[in-house]
């Protein structure tokens, strides 16, 4: 075995996995809070990524403007998502609500492709381009910057809802709906927060993922991988979402080196068979999960 070939091959999986991570911190950010199965949180990335190929390619504003726009676009859809479309089906049944959030996938997926058409495209570049060396290994430049702007995003977020009179409320919801309701937090717009916090996560990665693979309307299918991500690591557990999101990112990349692209579906789909045989509620998710 090619050592030096494996062992860049596992720093670019490892990376990707980083972005996974994010991802699906976003979410479980929003199925802690609103018990929601988010199945449009790969459109909702690919809308955001499109944003940004419109704010910084289509009106040629600066990276960095066009950038915390996108991110910003992205997580107000989510909020508006979540106050027309989810809002109302509170009290339904758990399958109408994540058949809402797959039409909602579906309707992003028709009106990228209505205003960008179907073609595949390339964002405008923004991340350093000098070579990056882990002592005799190499990773690519927008991989591995693409990977600290996610770590730092991931961090601020821990910080935020471990310190945070927000995050506390949000954590609170979590817990017990009704408590949190009885003290006086505002259960609605918790549930409002989630969402755009979750979303403002997925847009984040969103981007940074386009960047180093390209765009097109089918981009949001990376939501199936973060689905396996979710159940492997608990759909309640941000520590799930983010161990989880580390080996399925390394293991989907060495599987598409080693035995070919069409393999890297099939082995993480196969991870997650024996996970649901041996672990139902995931590596570290609770036994409380209502499972649809």
């Amino acid at each position: 075995m090619d050592w030096l070939f494996f062992g860049e091959i596992s720093l670019a999986g490892l990376a990707m996995g980083g972005l996974y991570a994010l991802i699906a911190l976003g979410f479980v950010i929003i199925y802690k809070a609103t018990r929601v199965i988010n199945f449009a949180i790969g459109e909702i990335m690919m809308f955001a990524a499109y944003l940004f190929l419109a704010f910084a390619g289509g009106m040629e504003m600066s990276p960095w403007v066009a950038v915390p726009l996108a991110v910003l676009g992205g997580a107000l859809l989510g909020g508006v998502i979540e106050k027309t479309m989810i809002r109302p089906m509170l009290g339904e049944s758990p399958i109408a609500v994540v058949m809402v959030t797959i039409g909602i996938a579906s309707i992003l997926v028709g009106l990228v492709e209505l205003i960008w058409t179907a073609d595949p495209q390339l964002l405008p570049s923004f991340l350093p381009r000098q070579p990056v060396f882990i002592g005799e290994l190499y990773l690519a430049p927008k991989i591995a910057y693409g990977f600290l702007i996610g770590m730092a995003v991931l961090v601020i977020y821990l910080l935020y809802f471990r310190f945070s009179r927000g995050g506390v409320a949000l954590r609170a919801t979590a817990s017990d709906q009704a408590a949190a309701y009885s003290m006086g937090i505002n259960v609605r717009r918790v549930f409002n927060l989630a969402w755009v916090f979750g979303s403002l996560a997925a847009s984040v990665a969103g981007i940074l993922v386009a960047a180093t693979g390209g765009l097109s309307p089918q981009f949001g299918i990376i939501g199936l991988s973060v689905l396996v991500v979710v159940i492997v690591g608990g759909l309640d557990s941000i520590l799930g979402a983010l161990v989880a999101g580390v080996f399925i990112g390394w293991l989907e990349t060495v599987a598409g080196a080693y035995l070919g692209g069409e393999y890297r579906m099939p082995a993480t789909f196969a991870v997650l068979a024996v996970i649901l045989v041996f672990k139902p509620y995931g590596l570290f998710g609770t036994h409380e999960i209502e499972r649809v």
